[in-house]
Parts: C-alpha cells; structure tokens; sequence
C-alpha cells in the first residue's frame, strides 16, 4: 500500500511541477511580449496612446498568470500538507530546492553567514 501511495504522490508531483514551470515559463513570455510592444511603440515614435487599449489586456493575462502562479504555489503547500496526511512525512517527491519556511516570505530577514 505504501508503494501504490508514493507512486501516486510521485505522479501528482511530476505533474505540479509541469504546470509551475509552464507558468513560469507563460510569466517570462509575456514580460517580454510586453517588454517588446513598449519598444516597438518609442521606437516607431508612436503616441503612448497608439495601442494602449492592447497593452492594458496584455497587463491584464500577464497579472492572470502572476495569480495563477501564486495559487500553484499555494496547491504546492497543501499537497505537502497532503502527504504528511497520509503517512509520507519523510518522503521526498522531487523538489529540488529546498522549501522556505511557511509564513509570510516577505518579511523574512536572511542574513548571510560564512561557514567552512
């Protein structure tokens, strides 16, 4: 039974891996498309206004996907939660990284520190 859990888990996480690198990669993509449509607009010598109307919806998907990142990244916490829940506390999945501490990231002080 524990063989057929941690093959389940494993599968779940290929899989949220997938996406988060797919909205990663879809955030990078439309940074530069936006990046790319403010330089095509001051290049030609165009108005700010010339396009504003595309450039807003642009912001808009671009700040959709911002979300979507932040609710993948919440799945990611519960599905931990998850395998704790069933009996897989020591079991790693595949993350790469390790994981920041939970809490509020933002007002996190890490300090550097040397060690041999």
């Amino acid at each position: 039974m524990f063989k057929q859990r941690r093959e389940a888990a494993q599968k779940v996480a290929e899989s949220l891996f997938a996406v988060e690198d797919a909205i990663d990669i879809a955030l990078a993509r439309a940074a530069e498309f936006s990046a790319s449509f403010v330089t095509a607009r001051a290049d030609a010598g165009l108005s700010a206004l010339v396009g504003q109307d595309a450039f807003e919806t642009s912001a808009a998907a671009f700040a959709a996907l911002a979300r979507a990142r932040k609710d993948m990244i919440e799945t990611h916490k519960h599905l931990s939660e998850t395998k704790i829940q069933i009996g897989m506390r020591t079991v790693s999945v595949g993350d790469i990284a390790p994981k920041p501490p939970v809490g509020d990231l933002g007002d996190e002080k890490r300090h550097i520190r040397a060690v041999a």
